[in-house]
């Protein structure tokens, strides 16, 4: 007997991190619920109840939409809001980041109560969510009047076919975070293609330096948007016919990416270290890697867990990402999160009202990038002088930004996502350990995936094309 896909989701949501497909908590720090009430405001909510706020509601007058976010400085981006705003207010509550948020989410979405008005997800959720139904197409509630504040690759993260799932505001345009110091040792300069940079990784090991770069196992998300790179376009889904999905794991470009870094890392040219472990973080601080392929995020990670202080401060620089034809490169994108609208809303419409207007003001945006909290997609801080010509600390005074991160996230095209992502990461992660440790061929390995999710996708009821 074939499983629900609303089975389906609430299986891969138990098991979620918030690794899976975009970057850790930076902060992890928020209110606490209840902390202050809404002094009486009036409701036009759904689900979570507006007495639970973690701000104070300033113009008690106006109806109130529910919201679950995460982002360290919610609280400023809630007042700012609020203040800004003349028909609603929002009551903002942390109910946790990644799957502490998912698994709620899932328990509202099965009891049909319970959950916000306005949800923060991570942008390679979307489908799972909305194939249960739990979100809402808000594409007539004004999108129109903003999608020109957006690229069309980050709106097409947060679309399931024609339809808009929710309001884009950070990603991850991936680039190549290197060590000055040993680049400068080894006489080695930014590699433009990965033929490059693996002529790159030969030289040092022949000199006796350390690691060019990691193949973690754990990173399924990052090695996904590689591929994609190479031309692989892992997943096919339209909602008109919901259930049919394209897969295709084992095409070419999918392999050639497995069987470069398999190799790189077969000739000790790259580590095999899982990422966001104390041991990685330790080799990064005292350069036991000379690169770090990440995301535009990752600085602001790096320096939370102590990357760049010290002995080290001065020592790391960006570059673009290599590319496998440098005539016709392309860039990729490895997480990102966005404001969506539940079904459980009583007012869509308001709720859409509020999920546009979130983030989106000139203080919170500049917030959020001055302190590294996010990486902009709203182009209104993307073509903000301020922010193109920045220089970021981290990366001793480059102007990171124009140089390498505004550009990839100009160019990024954008992504189909699988509603059952989940399973497909940790599927990922189990064909590239095995690589790792040389069990399979990277062939094989991508043979095993596509073998294993297309099962799991007609196991829950998907005709699989």
């Amino acid at each position: 007997m074939k499983k629900t896909r609303l089975s389906t989701a609430a299986i891969m949501l138990a098991a979620a991190t918030a690794l899976a497909g975009c970057a850790p908590d930076l902060d992890g720090g928020s209110g606490t619920n209840g902390a202050e009430g809404t002094n009486g405001a009036t409701a036009a909510s759904g689900g979570d109840s507006a007495s639970n706020c973690t701000n104070t509601i300033p113009k008690k007058d106006l109806p109130v939409v529910t919201m679950w976010g995460w982002y360290p400085n919610m609280q400023l981006v809630v007042d700012n809001f609020n203040k800004q705003n003349s028909e609603v207010q929002v009551c903002w509550t942390n109910v946790g980041q990644g799957s502490d948020e998912y698994d709620k989410f899932q328990t509202a979405i099965a009891a049909g109560t319970g959950a916000p008005d306005v949800i923060m997800i991570e942008m390679d959720r979307i489908p799972t969510f909305q194939i249960q139904n739990a979100l809402v197409d808000i594409k007539q509630y004004g999108y129109e009047s903003v999608k020109d504040n957006y690229s069309e690759g980050a709106w097409k993260d947060v679309s399931v076919g024609d339809a808009i799932y929710g309001v884009p505001v950070d990603g991850g345009p991936v680039a190549m975070i290197y060590r000055k110091d040993i680049f400068d040792k080894y006489d080695i300069k930014p590699p433009k293609t990965w033929a490059e940079y693996e002529e790159a990784a030969q030289k040092v090991k022949d000199a006796g330096g350390p690691a060019f770069g990691d193949f973690a196992a754990n990173v399924s998300a990052l090695t996904m948007a590689l591929q994609i790179q190479k031309g692989a376009k892992p997943f096919t889904y339209d909602p008109a016919q919901k259930d049919t999905i394209g897969i295709k794991l084992n095409d070419q470009a999918s392999k050639d990416v497995l069987e470069y870094w398999g190799r790189l890392a077969k000739k000790g040219l790259v580590g095999t270290q899982d990422q966001f472990t104390p041991e990685y973080i330790s080799g990064v601080i005292n350069g036991k890697y000379a690169t770090y392929i990440s995301a535009a995020w990752a600085p602001g990670y790096l320096t939370g867990a102590g990357v760049g202080k010290g002995e080290d401060t001065g020592k790391f620089a960006v570059a673009p990402l290599p590319q496998w034809d440098p005539d016709n490169p392309v860039q990729v994108n490895w997480g990102g999160s966005a404001f969506s609208v539940t079904t459980q809303a009583k007012n869509p419409e308001l709720a859409a009202k509020v999920a546009y207007g979130l983030y989106a003001d000139e203080e919170s945006l500049t917030d959020g990038w001055t302190n590294q909290i996010i990486f902009p997609l709203n182009l209104k801080a993307l073509k903000d002088p301020k922010f193109e010509e920045l220089k970021v600390e981290f990366f001793d005074g480059q102007q990171a930004n124009k140089e390498v991160y505004v550009p990839a996230a100009n160019a990024y095209q954008g992504m189909t996502y699988a509603p059952f992502g989940q399973y497909y990461f940790d599927a990922m992660t189990k064909q590239v350990s095995a690589l790792i440790d040389g069990s399979v061929t990277a062939s094989e390995a991508a043979d095993k995936l596509q073998e294993d999710v297309t099962r799991y996708a007609k196991e829950q009821g998907f005709t699989v094309q």
